[in-house]
C-alpha cells in the first residue's frame, strides 16, 4: 500500500476514534452494553469496548449518488431493540460531528460526510498527489 494512503487511513482512523468517544459521551448509557462487550476504557481500543464501534471502509460507490469515498459504520454493541429513530438521531449527530472536525483531521482535503442513501459517507478528494520522488 502506498506510505500516503496509509498515513489517510490512520488519520480516518484516529477520526473514528474522536468521533467514537464523541458518541459514547452522548449516548453511552442510552442501551445496556452487550454481555460480550467491556465496560468503556476497559480495553486497549476505543474499537473493543462501549456501547459503539466506529469505523470507515472505502467503496467506489458503484449504484451511489454520491460515488467513491469511505463509509463510516457505526455499530451500536447492545441486545436491545435499537429503535429506527434512535438510530437515525445517532447517525445524525455522527455526521454533524465529523463534519465540525474532519477540516481539523484532514486540513489538506476538501472532504465533507453526508448520507448517501441509507449509509453514512466521506466524500471528496482522496487523491494521493503527486508521485514525485523530490
Amino acid at each position: 500500500m502506498h506510505p500516503k494512503q496509509i498515513a489517510l487511513e490512520d488519520k480516518l482512523h484516529k477520526m473514528c476514534i474522536d468521533l467514537d468517544n464523541h458518541l459514547e459521551d452522548m449516548y453511552g448509557s442510552l442501551f445496556p452494553l452487550h454481555p460480550n462487550r467491556m465496560k468503556r476504557g476497559k480495553t486497549a481500543s476505543a474499537n473493543y469496548d462501549g456501547l459503539f464501534s466506529t469505523g470507515t471502509q472505502f467503496t467506489n460507490g458503484y449504484g451511489s449518488t454520491l460515488g467513491r469515498g469511505f463509509l463510516i459504520d457505526i455499530d451500536i454493541r447492545t441486545l436491545s431493540w435499537v429503535k429506527k429513530e434512535e438510530v437515525k438521531m445517532i447517525e445524525d449527530e455522527a455526521i454533524e460531528y465529523l463534519n465540525s472536525i474532519i477540516s481539523t483531521y484532514l486540513p489538506e482535503r476538501k472532504l465533507e460526510v453526508k448520507r448517501d442513501q441509507n449509509v453514512i459517507k466521506i466524500v471528496g478528494d482522496f487523491s494521493l498527489g503527486s508521485n514525485d520522488i523530490n
